[in-house]
């Protein structure tokens, strides 16, 4: 239940976090993953609505950046959609070595990181050597796809800024996403997208691709990235259809993927759509 953002809904609340939502269909399917039950567009607006409370309490505002490092899967996806529904969400690569992680926090002006339990102490040396405050991402037993819980006593201070009952959602102007180029030829440079920019981009995406709420993503990509986060999450939900998420590529289970959970479609790049042709030819 949503408490404490200010006129909230479990509509609104999804509505924030994919602005051009289709028609509302409570039961449909959201998410799917391997080995979870799955999460209805229902249960994906409360777990939103739930999630953005938890971090208005802890003090995050419209245009905090919050870090999130968690391998790819439903509770990766289910973080984003939170975080840019509220803040401003900076997805890092797991991968990332510590000084790569101390860089990208520092750059992007970071007030909090969302962790996976158990995991990434190159991210978490790299904010503890920061300042910045550490939750876990918590997934309990049984729990359905993209289902988690934030742990820790975390909080930031943002003095000045508005009261738990005064805080407002992100809107059209608001910072929802920021990203770093690849710095190939040079520093990496930051790329902040605003909500009406990924609003804008999901209806591309979904336009060019025919895109409706009958079909399934089965999304092989990383959801630290543009590709994964618009084309293959963002996108599909956005029109109610549903998002099958792996774990990442595994061309061995590609397959497997395939007949467990029907997909009508899925997004790669070119070194992933080679392997998975020389793998069917086997």
């Amino acid at each position: 239940m949503v408490i404490g953002i200010q006129g909230s809904s479990l509509k609104q609340a999804l509505s924030h976090a994919l602005p051009q939502l289709a028609p509302w269909q409570p039961a449909a399917v959201a998410l799917m993953a391997p080995d979870r039950p799955v999460l209805s567009f229902a249960g994906l607006a409360s777990l939103v609505g739930e999630i953005c409370d938890d971090l208005a309490r802890r003090g995050i505002r419209r245009g905090t950046a919050v870090g999130i490092v968690l391998p790819n899967g439903p509770e990766m996806a289910i973080s984003f959609l939170a975080v840019s529904a509220l803040a401003t969400a900076a997805p890092l690569n797991p991968a990332y070595g510590e000084d790569e992680f101390r860089f990208y926090l520092s750059d992007l002006d970071v007030k909090l990181l969302l962790c996976g339990q158990g995991m990434g102490d190159a991210a978490r040396n790299a904010a503890r050597s920061l300042g910045i405050p550490v939750l876990d991402v918590v997934v309990t037993e049984g729990a359905k796809a993209g289902e988690f819980v934030l742990s820790g006593d975390a909080e930031v201070a943002m003095a000045g800024e508005a009261r738990l009952d005064e805080v407002e959602l992100n809107g059209p102007d608001d910072f929802a996403l920021v990203l770093h180029t690849s710095g190939t030829t040079a520093r990496p440079k930051i790329v902040g997208l605003r909500q009406r920019n990924l609003q804008v981009s999901m209806t591309n995406i979904a336009r060019t691709l025919a895109l409706s709420a009958d079909d399934i993503c089965l999304n092989v990509m990383p959801l630290f990235h543009i590709h994964g986060l618009m084309a293959a999450l963002s996108a599909q939900l956005a029109v109610g259809g549903t998002v099958a998420c792996t774990p990442g590529f595994n061309v061995l289970k590609f397959y497997s993927w395939l007949a467990d959970f029907r997909p009508s479609w899925y997004s790669a790049v070119p070194t992933m759509h080679q392997a998975i042709l020389a793998r069917g030819a086997q």
